[in-house]
């Protein structure tokens, strides 16, 4: 039987789950006053999760994007086409849709290869 790894779990989920070879994490989310800062702040959170999976930006498969607003598509996509590794581009994609509270504007999905 292979290994399932969780990172971060408390008593709902984990923040992210690691199984043969791939890490999964949950929603992330942001504090922050607009889209860009919350932008950063979840990618912050992404770097730091995948480092601990023994992965990196680079390894990402695919990627989910919710904004509450898909009107902030381009505030969203300035952030994301600094951070994003160039050379390994995830599969991606983006839609509008509440998130758990008000005052959450962005909530990014990542599974990567490990």
């Amino acid at each position: 039987m292979t290994e399932i790894r969780r990172i971060g779990p408390g008593p709902r989920m984990s923040e992210a789950v690691v199984h043969n070879g791939i890490v999964y994490l949950a929603g992330q989310i942001a504090k922050g006053a607009s889209v860009t800062e919350q932008t950063r702040g979840v990618l912050a959170e992404v770097d730091r999760l995948l480092a601990e999976a023994g992965t990196s930006k680079a390894r990402i498969l695919t990627t989910q994007i919710w904004l509450v607003d898909i009107g902030t598509f381009g505030e969203m996509n300035a952030v994301w086409d600094e951070w994003v590794d160039r050379a390994n581009p995830p599969a991606r994609w983006t839609g509008e849709a509440k998130l758990a509270t008000p005052e959450y504007l962005v909530e990014i999905i990542v599974t990567a290869a490990v």
